[in-house]
């Protein structure tokens, strides 16, 4: 069986999550950030002491807060590393079970969870498809199923996905660096680019104007330590790929799911839908 990943995107993750293991992360901040993701997330169908997965659990930072609402949480990662960390943000939560896996490799059984989610993590796979139907297949019937996806801007003008790909230079290259090298310049971004652009965006908010085709505006009300978070995971990450809402929607589809709900707000696109 294909493993589904990319080693050297692993191995990053691996490493971004042991520098930032969301420690210094301010408890309103968190909550914030996961609402954001989990709005569209029908918790109140869940059954009760449900369980569920979550796949690509990096830190623990999600897990933390699902573990509170369900009887069972699988924490899935690709990454020793950053499994590590997740078992230690998680060490008080004795409902959570940890495994080390790729997508492809889930140690459960089809059909076999209530819930699933996968934020952030499937668009840095080879097969992004094949990704989403292995964790479908996780889950029961009428489960739900949330994922974020990176965007393609399709909801966005010119200008702004010209930025993006002058951005994806960078990107390629940066990630291309040794890790050592590569914190360091993903830290300069955050300092030089991240920063002043997110508090420019509060500032004109603050005036009344509307920022949200501003760049980088979604950062307008979080802390440093995000920004140096996440200029890390984006400038740092190998491989990436971004679809269209459309895309996302069929990928979806695809894969035995339905009544598939956007969220209509960032991050995009965050999106669910039940197992047929």
């Amino acid at each position: 069986m294909q493993p589904n990943l990319d080693s050297k995107t692993v191995e990053g993750f691996g490493a971004e999550w042991s520098k930032f293991d969301q420690s210094d992360l301010a408890e309103a901040e968190h909550q914030q950030i996961f609402e954001s993701y989990f709005k569209i997330f029908p918790w109140e169908d869940l059954p009760e002491n449900a369980t569920g997965f979550d796949l690509g659990c990096g830190s623990g930072r999600w897990a933390r807060k699902v573990a509170a609402k369900v009887g069972k949480l699988i924490c899935i990662d690709a990454s020793k590393d950053a499994l590590e960390v997740a078992k230690k943000n998680l060490s008080d939560e004795t409902n959570c079970e940890f495994h080390n896996a790729s997508v492809a490799e889930m140690p459960l059984e089809d059909d076999s969870v209530d819930f699933g989610y996968s934020l952030g993590v499937l668009h840095h796979i080879p097969d992004t498809q094949k990704g989403i139907d292995a964790c479908v297949k996780k889950i029961k019937r009428g489960g739900p199923f949330l994922v974020y996806l990176y965007y393609a801007f399709d909801n966005r003008p010119a200008w702004f996905r010209t930025i993006w790909k002058i951005s994806d230079v960078f990107r390629r290259g940066i990630s291309s660096l040794p890790t050592g090298v590569k914190h360091l310049v993903a830290e300069i971004i955050a300092f030089t680019v991240y920063f002043p652009l997110a508090r420019a965006a509060y500032l004109l908010e603050k005036l009344g104007l509307t920022v949200s085709a501003f760049p980088l505006s979604i950062y307008r009300n979080k802390s440093l330590y995000t920004m140096r978070t996440d200029s890390l995971d984006r400038f740092g990450t190998r491989l990436e790929q971004r679809f269209t809402k459309k895309q996302i929607k069929e990928m979806l589809e695809n894969a035995g799911l339905g009544d598939i709900v956007f969220s209509d707000q960032m991050p995009f696109w965050c999106a669910v839908g039940r197992k047929k």
